[in-house]
């Protein structure tokens, strides 16, 4: 059964209010048990299972911080949607290996994520304005 754009939107929403909140555990729950999870660039490469998609978010939460999500635009097709969007926040830590010194942040994300029936999130595929990252946080 094809999920409703709203219905894809309202778990998006679910998903990315419990990335703001840094709660692994949410976020997780959001997910399928047997989830393909790929950050591009992301150096374990695409992982299978929550419990193996626990570490990217683990430091994803320790190297941004105050993270909002502005939607630019989403795309959909039966049980996928395209989320281009804008994070806004803070580095603290060392996102995507770079010295963050607690500097204002801010760059383009696009997801692609496919849905099982059951409305949870079965593929999520993460591409990274890297360029913008690397510009903001040079190193001093």
């Amino acid at each position: 059964m094809a999920l409703s754009p709203a219905q894809m939107d309202s778990k998006m929403d679910e998903h990315f209010g419990f990335e703001a909140r840094d709660d692994v555990k949410g976020v997780l729950a959001t997910l399928t048990s047997d989830v393909e999870h790929d950050i591009v660039g992301w150096p374990t490469g695409a992982t299978h299972g929550r419990d193996n998609a626990r570490g990217f978010y683990e430091a994803l939460f320790n190297d941004l911080s105050d993270g909002k999500f502005e939607h630019l635009r989403r795309l959909y097709g039966p049980n996928f949607m395209v989320d281009d969007s804008m994070w806004y926040g803070r580095a603290p830590g060392r996102p995507f290996g770079l010295e963050g010194q607690d500097r204002p942040l801010k760059f383009r994300l696009l997801h692609v994520i496919e849905f099982a029936d059951s409305g949870d999130i079965k593929r999520e595929n993460v591409w990274v304005d890297l360029a913008a990252i690397q510009q903001q946080l040079p190193p001093r």
